[in-house]
């Protein structure tokens, strides 16, 4: 297992037990309490739960979300005057989310002042605040869940959902892979335009109304295909689905079956593995993005110093990756390892990553013809 970026320490973490939740403290905020408790308020079994930045979901296996810590009511109150708080927004306690009654509920995920839920058919719930467009609305503040419209995914039902702090990352049931939200650290790996530059006739005439282009979900063509697997993802199985209907509509679309993929969102910046090659984009300003650097990454670009990917997983300003080592150990740097994104070295980011790594493996061959020349000269006669 490999680690790289920020070394921080984190003291709020949730833990499923059963049919029930071990709470662990935080620091100020009423999300858990001063030592770890078990929760008497949810007795349903615990299915999925998720920790945002100031407060926590968990997902049973009825269905139902429940959600508690007052880090959003602050938010609510100011973004919706005059308007009364549902009690999950405001409870110290596992409290049911309601507006969601009429669905059943697989996961939920959580950012810093955001939430989102998927459901068994495919239907992706947010609510919350919606600051930097992760809710996709025109709303400032969700006080209800509000359901994302199909047509925001290409009329395909969403399998999977990632959330980091201010924007959310989703695939659907054909493997294309959706992100939107904040975009100022590349995290949605695609190149958007200044707000100044975002005309109202600029937009997809299949909205009904405009909106800044990085509030609409948006596809990452070069990691359409992937499947998610592993435990990282917030997913429903596929069963779910009409797998003939789902199967044959890859087929027509061209999809690859064998690209198994994970992904990871950390604060702003992301992860996916396809193939067992890893990518990553967005900030990386601690270096968890793994190229050598601490600049941005704008779009998917491929991490080459690593191979064989099992999981990845992201923090705020770190990041891990759980590796199978090769039965014939080789190098870990090779200039031939071509990129599973076909999208991924068409950008000059990307495509100065590949350099760096071709003009290092040069000067390496030319450093040890030199060594072993000197060497030979110095054993003559």
């Amino acid at each position: 297992m490999g680690s790289w970026g920020l070394v921080t320490q984190r003291k709020c973490c949730i833990l499923p037990s059963a049919s029930l939740l071990l709470l662990v403290p935080s620091d100020r905020w009423p999300v858990a309490g001063i030592s770890p408790s078990c929760s008497q308020c949810l007795r349903e079994e615990v299915a999925c739960v998720a920790a945002g930045l100031r407060h926590a979901l968990a997902t049973t296996v009825s269905g139902s979300v429940f959600q508690w810590g007052t880090g959003l009511a602050s938010s609510g109150h100011r973004l919706c005057p005059g308007k009364t708080l549902p009690l999950f927004l405001t409870a110290k306690e596992p409290s049911r989310v309601t507006g969601l009654e009429n669905s059943r509920a697989v996961c939920a995920v959580a950012g810093s002042a955001h939430s989102a839920s998927l459901t068994d058919t495919g239907e992706l719930y947010v609510w919350g605040s919606n600051k930097h467009g992760q809710l996709a609305s025109l709303a400032a503040f969700l006080l209800l869940p509000q359901r994302i419209e199909a047509r925001c995914f290409q009329d395909e039902k969403v399998t999977a959902v990632w959330s980091g702090w201010t924007h959310l990352v989703a695939q659907t049931e054909t493997g294309k892979v959706f992100t939107w939200g904040r975009a100022d650290y590349g995290q949605l790996g695609r190149r958007l335009e200044s707000p100044e530059g975002q005309k109202p006739g600029e937009h997809d005439p299949s909205l009904a109304f405009w909106r800044p282009r990085s509030s609409v979900p948006s596809p990452l063509h070069c990691l359409t295909g992937a499947a998610e697997m592993g435990r990282v993802a917030c997913a429903f199985p596929m069963k779910k689905l009409r797998h003939r209907e789902v199967k044959s509509r890859r087929r027509r679309q061209g999809v690859k079956e064998n690209l198994p993929a994970r992904v990871a969102c950390g604060s702003e910046h992301n992860l996916a593995v396809i193939s067992g090659r890893c990518c990553s984009w967005g900030w990386n300003e601690h270096g968890m993005c793994g190229d050598g650097t601490e600049a941005s990454i704008c779009t998917p670009t491929p991490v080459l110093s690593l191979s064989g990917l099992l999981l990845v997983g992201c923090g705020a300003g770190h990041s891990f990756a759980v590796c199978q080592l090769p039965a014939h150990p080789v190098p870990c740097r090779d200039p031939q390892v071509t990129s599973p994104f076909p999208d991924a070295t068409e950008n000059p980011e990307s495509q100065d990553a590949v350099d760096r790594e071709r003009n290092w493996k040069e000067r390496q061959s030319v450093t040890s013809i030199q060594s072993n020349s000197d060497r030979m000269r110095n054993s003559g006669p």
